[in-house]
């Protein structure tokens, strides 16, 4: 492995003193992120420290301003025990969900929590400003928000739909977001934001956050389909995310269906037959042909996902065959998908999805098992304020812990 040898100053040998403090350092703090404060005995019981070893990793971490002082354990047996925890200030990461009608910026401090949160309109074909700027204007308004300046954010992860080819660096799959398409734009982009910047499909983002803190929480082989404004999915495996040679991975909207014309120049048209067979624009469709209505008036998802809510809470006649419907459509493509993937784990995500809740994923699920051999679980999303945006925070805050908690360059 490239990790396991050393050069004289990279931080010392495998096994010397140095590197272990460093790697008991990293699992005190680790216990600090999933437990919150915590006193010096119970940290060297989860560590197996002594006592005056689990003292001194304070110490150590206290004067590198990564943990701080937060109070007593009051209200048990003996004396009151100092309590520590990670200091929120010792680092920041930002996050960006980028769609066609809006950039969403949040900063959230090493712990996780999000101090900041601000939202760029960006609306029609032709942005009144160059993308670089509004990714600039998004970023400043959510620092602002959370009293920061643009220089306090440690890294920063950039959510849009499609991805960038890493061969051409060109955003693929996307054409329906405005202004993104420039050869050049993260040359640019690189050239006015002072921290790395990491750029991440949507899907895959919301797939992160549910591993992170949502449904998919220990599990290393999943498949997250998402359904909004358009159909997606997540493919991890082996615990990672396979985004394929392009970045396309994932880009099932395009996949051909039965149930659906075939269709042809897919990147031409934005669409194939799975977006045709089970896109949210079907919903609205099947709604007037059932005689459901009157429909709510609205942006096509938006309107989509509450004829869908209705039919989920009604869950019989009309409404019942178009949950019925609808789950035939979305079965049909996701049995090609799990056939070729045979993931442990399907988690339905998107505000379409969510708007079907369990009755939808009944339906999906009893589909399912008729059209595949293989027969994964099959679960609702559980990250349902921002995913995108989750993920994007969860993504930056990966890399910030591991390159800020890294106690032997200190």
């Amino acid at each position: 492995m490239a990790g396991s040898s050393t050069t004289p100053g990279a931080g010392g040998t495998p096994g010397t003193p140095r590197v272990l403090r460093a790697m008991n350092d990293r699992a005190a703090l680790d216990l600090l992120l999933e437990h919150g404060p915590l006193s010096r005995t119970r940290i060297g019981k989860l560590t197996g420290l002594s006592k005056p070893t689990a003292s001194q990793l304070l110490a150590r971490l206290e004067a590198a301003g990564l943990v701080l002082a937060t109070g007593t354990s009051e209200g048990r047996p003996g004396p009151n025990a100092q309590l520590y925890a990670v200091n929120p200030r010792a680092a920041h990461a930002a996050g960006l969900d980028v769609n066609p009608g809006r950039i969403r910026a949040a900063v959230a401090d090493i712990t996780g929590a999000t101090v900041g949160e601000y939202v760029l309109p960006t609306p029609g074909r032709n942005p009144a400003e160059p993308v670089v700027q509004q990714v600039t204007h998004a970023l400043d308004g959510a620092v602002k928000a959370a009293g920061l300046t643009r220089s306090d954010l440690h890294r920063v992860v950039i959510g849009t739909p499609g991805a960038f080819d890493p061969g051409t660096g060109r955003l693929r799959y996307a054409s329906h977001l405005p202004g993104w398409h420039s050869p050049t734009l993260l040359d640019e982009l690189a050239a006015a934001l002072p921290m790395p910047v990491e750029y991440e499909n949507d899907v895959n983002l919301v797939a992160i956050a549910e591993q992170r803190t949502g449904a998919a929480r220990g599990h290393d082989d999943f498949v997250l389909l998402w359904n909004q404004e358009g159909l997606g999915a997540a493919l991890v495996i082996g615990g990672r995310l396979h985004r394929g040679w392009t970045g396309g991975a994932g880009e099932i909207g395009f996949l051909p269906v039965p149930g659906a014309p075939l269709v042809r120049q897919v990147t031409r048209a934005n669409s194939g037959g799975y977006q045709e067979l089970a896109g949210s624009q079907v919903v609205p469709e099947l709604a007037r042909e059932l005689g459901i209505g009157p429909l709510p008036q609205g942006p096509y998802a938006e309107v989509a996902a509450e004829v869908m809510r209705r039919a989920a809470e009604v869950d019989e006649g009309a409404h019942r065959r178009l949950l019925e419907t609808y789950a035939t459509g979305l079965a049909t493509g996701l049995a090609s998908i799990v056939s070729v993937f045979d993931p442990e784990l399907v988690v339905l995500s998107g505000g379409l999805l969510a708007a079907g809740g369990e009755p939808l994923r009944r339906l999906v699920k009893a589909e399912l098992d008729e059209l595949a051999a293989v027969r994964p679980r099959l679960v609702l999303g559980e990250v349902c304020e921002h995913p995108v945006l989750r993920g994007a925070l969860e993504s930056a805050l990966t890399a910030t812990r591991d390159e800020v908690f890294d106690t032997s360059a200190h």
